[in-house]
């Protein structure tokens, strides 16, 4: 059974900025990864299919499927583990979500849908970032 996760993408403002991050790793050669504390213990779950949705600026708004994940360490030596992503970032129906700590997993039947690479509304990217966040988590964008 296919399994996804959840998690607040800190100190980023919007997909465009995780874009040009996660961009400008893969051209510094660096695996598009991120380091978490816990090691999931249903990772061939996730590994079946399942993705990592993002939680930007207090809604999930994208999502990334989850390629592999390794036992790693941080830098002072710490056990964590490495989620590895696929480089494609699918936008999904925003959904307001408010703060939690770590990850969390996420049944497929409780995921947001997927909106595909051309469903922003034309000219939403001219609003305030904040105005766009609110119309997307009514959904009316």
């Amino acid at each position: 059974m296919m399994l996804h996760m959840t998690k607040l993408c800190v100190g980023i403002s919007d997909v465009a900025d995780l874009r040009r991050l996660q961009q400008a790793r893969a051209a510094r050669g660096e695996p598009l990864r991120h380091l978490t504390r816990s090691f999931p213990r249903r990772a061939q779950e996730i590994l079946d299919g399942g993705s990592l949705y993002w939680v930007i600026a207090g809604a999930t708004v994208v999502r990334q499927r989850v390629i592999d994940i390794q036992e790693a360490a941080y830098d002072d030596g710490s056990k964590c583990a490495a989620l590895f992503f696929d480089a494609e970032l699918v936008p999904v129906a925003a959904r307001a979500t408010k703060p939690f700590q770590g990850w969390r997993y996420l049944d497929p039947a409780a995921a947001p849908v997927d909106l595909g690479a051309t469903a922003t509304a034309e000219g939403s990217d001219a609003l305030p970032p904040a105005l766009r966040r609110e119309l997307e988590s009514l959904g009316l964008l």
